[in-house]
């Protein structure tokens, strides 16, 4: 029987789970969440969010002090992390200075007494899986950052987990060695189907790797969809700040057009008439001959594009150019901005600064 098929993935299911440490407010605040067998699902959002947290209580670190953690059809919320038959890389690594990668990967099978004969092969098996089959021997003080970091995914792997959970797994690695990485470890999920939750800060990380994004925010789930649809059509605030860069400006929506300023542009949105807060990605902003008056105020060469800062009748705007469309954008220059098909979402204004306000007390 292959390594692959014999790794049962599990759905998990939290239902109204909130936790509190002492009187202040509850790190997680009563959050539902339903995770599909073979999903790899990303709890995003900044410091104090209560992303870890949850994760930690997915894990068995730490335990509700209300609501239900299911996985597969087994109710696990007092269960011991040792009994969940769940795996976690961590952050940090957690790796045995003393032990060499081999030893490091059996820990988990020989603290469950597994017979030596089946050590051997699934070690064998799960470094093959990550690459390292030829690093075996290796002292893992003698390995670099990335290849400590597939040591500490063969460990995981090797025990052949229902859910295989990451806490910021690649924080430690330079930019360009993440995203080889996080390329790696999708790859990995998909090709072993695997249930995956993983934790980040990072929005670009969160995008890349993930079937669906768990913004939270102050303990509670701001808004779960995929990468896409969290780009295009965020239902806060709060979410349309995070997730990307993002230009909010103040307009008016009806019978099909959205208006901002002295400029109208045609969307389709079901939302009610009036006043609406606009949601404007950067690239969505081209000069045109007709549009949005502006005034440069500031241009940034980037390489592979061009930020270019807009002062409008709506307040300020950033736009990120091709090269080639922005040249001749000078400081002080007057020109007028379109909008691409597809480039605004709308917000009700008071959902907008409810949200608002909420980041800025968080």
């Amino acid at each position: 029987m292959s390594f692959t098929s014999e790794i049962a993935p599990a759905a998990v299911l939290l239902q109204s789970v909130l936790k509190s440490f002492g009187a202040d407010a509850p790190a997680v605040d009563s959050i539902n969440l339903d995770i599909a067998p073979g999903e790899l699902v990303t709890l995003l959002g900044p410091s104090g969010c209560g992303k870890t947290t949850t994760l930690r209580m997915i894990a068995g670190l730490e335990e509700p002090t209300s609501g239900a953690i299911i996985i597969g059809d087994e109710d696990v919320t007092h269960l011991p992390a040792e009994k969940r038959d769940v795996t976690m890389v961590f952050q940090s690594y957690a790796l045995f200075p003393h032990m060499n990668v081999f030893a490091n990967v059996a820990y988990g099978l020989k603290v469950a007494r597994r017979p030596r004969a089946e050590i051997s092969q699934r070690v064998d098996e799960a470094l093959a899986l990550v690459g390292l089959e030829a690093y075996a021997q290796r002292s893992v003080d003698a390995l670099s950052g990335g290849q400590q970091q597939r040591v500490a995914l063969a460990r995981a792997l090797v025990m052949k987990p229902r859910v295989i959970l990451f806490d910021e797994p690649l924080s430690n690695l330079d930019a360009k060695l993440r995203h080889h990485v996080r390329a790696e470890i999708r790859s990995l999920q998909q090709r072993l189907g695997l249930t995956a939750v993983y934790v980040t800060h990072d929005q670009e990380e969160a995008l890349a790797i993930s079937d669906r994004v768990v913004v939270m925010n102050s303990g509670r789930i701001e808004q779960v969809g995929s990468p896409r649809e969290l780009y295009r059509s965020p239902a806060t605030r709060f979410v349309a700040d995070f997730i990307g860069s993002a230009n909010i400006v103040p307009g008016r929506w009806d019978a099909g057009k959205v208006t901002l300023g002295p400029a109208s542009f045609e969307h389709d949105q079901d939302i009610a008439p009036g006043a609406v807060s606009v949601v404007l990605r950067p690239e969505a902003l081209r000069p045109a001959e007709t549009g949005l008056p502006a005034k440069v105020t500031q241009v940034s060469f980037l390489g592979a594009s061009t930020q270019v800062d807009f002062d409008t009748e709506v307040g300020e705007v950033m736009a990120l150019l091709p090269d080639d469309e922005a040249t001749g954008l000078e400081v002080g220059k007057d020109v007028t901005l379109t909008i691409v098909p597809g480039g605004m979402h709308l917000l009700p204004p008071e959902a907008a600064e409810e949200a608002k306000a909420v980041r800025e007390v968080a």
